[in-house]
């Protein structure tokens, strides 16, 4: 089989030649002008672009050709056509028409993707971006879903975005005052403690003091001890003032690891907590855990009271679309998401719009867009340059 290029001389009847065209329109004059009138379309198949861009260019569609041949030698064509026609059908986004149409006078079975803009694909790339069935479901029943599978994929990708970051928004709430960090043990809770503690002290210049119990299980203090000693808050080991010491500080809890497998080990959490009357409880979860494990840990907090909620271990997750569900599930504040080990650092403090960052591309807009599809010009422009995604193979 041969790449048609330029053709010096007439090709040979029955050789047999491959090219890939933008569309079928230019299928169609490279067969006709390259292999004659009589050249027989033996298969069409979507070629994807690749790299990022090809996230937002229509897919090329290899065609593969044969000059005019005697009728005997049809047969084994036509069995090479029926070989890369099974092998374009598995391909992702190639799905061939049940139906045939024209290319060039000749009839041949022509991907409708390759006759179209690729504008259906929104909630498949959303699917490979970890967002799940749930959250998909919500999204095609809003009014907006069948704008935004008209537009542009960056566009639509955008407008996703400012639809959820309106959804996860919350009106502002009073900073923390007393709150004990819950968490199984293992998901990074001293740690989270820190990292909230140092946003405190450098960035709101607030005073507190943290206290430390262990009930009937020792706990190791980890780093908390020599880190609150270099940020100059006063650490006590309970039973100690559970009360701020200076008007509109803070009194934060370092609390035992809460059991999954076992609630009734949690027995002695609850009443520490219901008997200091520590309304704001912050439950502490690993990103990284399967989704399973997840929704145990986060039923466990549930359970004990929690009304606000943070995720560590968000260096070591490569698709963030799933953390969506816990921010709008409406039960806990996200407080906000640790990106990396450090105690000081590596903390954003705004987990909607940090997800819509990471999974969704900057919006250009600030409003949905809700009229028909965009013209060819606008079907041509880039996605913006902080657009960045995640998604599974």
């Amino acid at each position: 089989m041969k790449t048609v290029m330029s053709l010096p001389n007439a090709p040979a009847s029955g050789a047999c030649f491959r090219f890939v065209a933008a569309n079928a329109d230019e299928a169609a004059r490279v067969i006709r002008e390259q292999l004659g009138a009589e050249a027989r379309v033996l298969s069409v198949r979507n070629v994807p672009s690749t790299g990022i861009l090809g996230l937002f260019s229509a897919p090329k569609i290899e065609v593969i050709a044969q000059v005019g041949a005697p009728e005997a030698a049809v047969a084994a064509p036509d069995a090479v056509a029926s070989e890369a026609e099974t092998s374009a059908a598995a391909a992702p986004r190639s799905e061939l028409a049940a139906s045939d149409s024209t290319l060039a006078g000749v009839r041949v079975r022509t991907p409708r993707s390759a006759l179209r803009e690729p504008r259906g694909h929104l909630a498949d790339l959303l699917k490979r971006s970890g967002f799940s069935a749930p959250l998909l479901s919500r999204l095609q029943e809003t009014p907006h879903w069948g704008a935004l599978c008209a537009q542009p994929l960056h566009r639509a990708l955008a407008e996703v975005g400012l639809l959820l970051r309106e959804w996860a928004g919350r009106p502002a709430s009073a900073p923390l005052s007393r709150a004990a960090f819950l968490g199984s043990p293992g998901v990074g809770r001293t740690t989270a403690l820190c990292k909230w503690l140092s946003a405190e002290v450098f960035q709101r210049a607030r005073l507190g003091h943290v206290v430390t119990a262990e009930f009937d299980r020792p706990m190791s203090a980890g780093p908390l001890p020599v880190f609150c000693e270099a940020l100059g808050v006063p650490l006590a080991h309970f039973p100690a003032s559970t009360q701020p010491a200076t008007p509109g500080g803070f009194v934060y809890f370092d609390l035992p690891g809460l059991s999954l497998s076992r609630p009734q080990d949690n027995a002695p959490l609850q009443r520490f907590l219901d008997a200091e009357r520590i309304a704001e409880r912050v439950l502490v979860l690993n990103a990284a855990y399967d989704h399973a494990a997840l929704r145990s840990a986060y039923a466990a907090g549930r359970e004990l009271g929690a009304t606000h909620v943070v995720f560590t271990h968000l260096d070591e997750v490569t698709q963030w679309g799933r953390l969506w569900d816990y921010l709008l599930d409406g039960g806990l504040e996200p407080l906000f998401l640790a990106t990396g080990p450090s105690l000081t650092g590596d903390l954003e403090a705004d987990p909607g719009d940090a997800l819509a960052r990471r999974t969704l591309p900057a919006p250009a807009r600030t409003a949905l867009v809700t009229a028909g599809p965009a013209d060819e010009a606008d079907a041509d422009e880039p996605a913006g340059e902080t657009s960045t995604f995640h998604t599974a193979a």
